[in-house]
């Protein structure tokens, strides 16, 4: 490390070590460039550190508790089960320690450089790195920002105290003994059932008509119905207005249709969104890269900014707040930086919502393609009339399919019940690959397995069911 003003040379500076950062400067290294990854967090970033890997572990021990409960209707009974809330944060904790242990090996074996600290630009071809030890100038050929975002903030509900975002009710120290959440998106609605399921009474609030807004009616009642069944309180067309905070307590007002309503719970949770952030210490200005409405930068196909040698990946550029979408468009960056003709196509990218049960969608629902003018044929198949899935005892669901009844091309799925989110991987690879509905009917898949019920809804929307009767 060169301290002081003195420039060091580098091939690609990559700014964010989350899934989209660290994977654009693995990529890049493999490609032979000379790369420096700075992240002022862990590696790993929100994902793996405050996001999906923590948030997960946390839903698969109320999964597991919840199991362990209600076991009669296969046979197993329990007495006097109990959560050791310590020790599932613990064990959350070392999850947490080896995938970023795991980020930091995979860096190192890439030779690809690390500097814990802050990044902000000096000019298009130069940032200054530093923390509390030391400072380096580095002057680099290209760049690749990858900064993430973080929860968006309410001016009537500022993070503190009994007001949480989803990084600080990730690490409670104890079960809440009430909870109340605003926002009943995928965030709202992961956090919330998973602290119902460990006895929290849950109170959600959400400004549409529906939980889970962003998917389908028919997908989002389901989660809607084990909602009621675990006794969370579900408020739509609700808007939060404010709140009243103790040292024990806080309480939340909401109108519902111009109805006010008063809750009071022992914290709140915040899941409105996220915002991007490119409005910090990064001095964007100084390298001339433009940001747009919300705090967007705007990219091209391979992810270029307005300044070529200047790439943005992840939660700062338009399109969904994925950490898949991220590495995608960071492996995209990287191999543009090395010459190679690769650009980003959104042909399909899956959306999962760890709920109960799990929801999971990718390319176009019935919805859309219809308003594409295409002429629209769908299968839907139940997990009630899928072995496996009854074997499971995991009857609720269904898989249903969208293609173009001209051409029997596949053009989406939507999924919600058990592994949903792996039975996704599937359908997004038909839509990639332009597989129609008969592929998949013919594609032959093992028996008993929830895969089947891809084929079967294959079968519905080509006329000729197996395992259900036809119209």
């Amino acid at each position: 490390m060169v301290v002081g003003d003195a420039s060091v040379e580098i091939d690609v500076l990559v700014i964010g070590a989350g899934p989209g950062g660290y994977v654009a400067a693995i990529r890049a290294a493999q490609l032979g460039k000379s790369v420096l990854i700075v992240d002022k967090s862990e590696l790993g970033g929100v994902c793996l550190n405050r996001g999906c890997i923590p948030s997960k572990t946390l839903i698969t021990a109320a999964h597991h508790f919840e199991q362990a409960k209600h076991g009669e209707s296969i046979g197993i009974s329990a007495e006097n089960v109990k959560v050791d809330f310590t020790k599932v944060q613990e064990w959350k904790s070392s999850i947490i320690k080896k995938q970023t242990g795991g980020v930091s090996g995979l860096l190192k074996g890439n030779k690809v450089q690390v500097f814990n600290g802050e990044a902000l630009f000096i000019n298009e071809q130069e940032a200054r790195l530093f923390n509390d030890n030391e400072t380096a100038r580095y002057r680099f050929n290209n760049c690749i920002i990858a900064t993430g975002s973080r929860p968006i903030e309410l001016k009537a509900f500022p993070f503190g105290g009994r007001i949480l975002s989803s990084t600080e009710a990730l690490d409670l120290p104890e079960i809440p003994e009430s909870l109340i959440v605003i926002g009943g998106g995928y965030i709202g609605i992961e956090l919330g059932q998973t602290y119902a399921k460990f006895g929290t009474k849950v109170t959600v609030l959400e400004g549409s008509d529906t939980v889970l807004p962003g998917f389908e009616k028919e997908m989002s009642q389901l989660v809607a119905r084990n909602l009621k069944k675990i006794e969370v309180d579900v408020h739509t067309e609700a808007l939060a207005q404010g709140c009243e905070q103790t040292d024990k307590d806080v309480t939340v007002t909401f109108t519902v249709k111009g109805e006010e309503k008063k809750v009071t719970a022992q914290y709140v949770l915040v899941t409105v969104g996220r915002r991007p952030n490119t409005d910090g210490d990064l001095s964007l200005e100084l390298a001339g890269i433009q940001v747009g409405e919300r705090g967007m930068i705007q990219v091209n196909e391979q992810g270029q900014t307005n300044v070529p040698h200047i790439y943005a990946i992840g939660d700062i550029v338009p399109g969904l707040a994925l950490a898949h979408k991220a590495s995608y468009e960071g492996k995209v960056a990287a191999e543009a930086i090395a010459g190679l003709p690769s650009v980003v196509d959104y042909k399909c990218i899956p959306a999962v919502v760890f709920s109960d049960p799990e929801i999971a969608s990718v390319g176009l629902n019935e919805t859309e393609a219809k308003a594409k003018g295409i002429n629209v044929v769908t299968g839907k198949f139940s997990y009630g009339a899928n072995g496996r899935a009854q074997s499971m005892n995991l009857k609720e669901g269904f898989v249903k399919l969208v293609g173009d009844k001209d051409s029997g091309l596949l053009l989406g799925a939507q999924i919600v019940g058990a592994e949903a989110s792996n039975l996704i991987a599937e359908m997004a690879l038909g839509i990639e690959m332009g597989a129609t509905l008969e592929d998949i009917a013919l594609t032959i898949h093992a028996h008993p397995t929830l895969g089947e019920i891809t084929m079967e809804a294959a079968e519905v929307a080509l006329g000729h069911p197996i395992h259900i009767l036809g119209k």
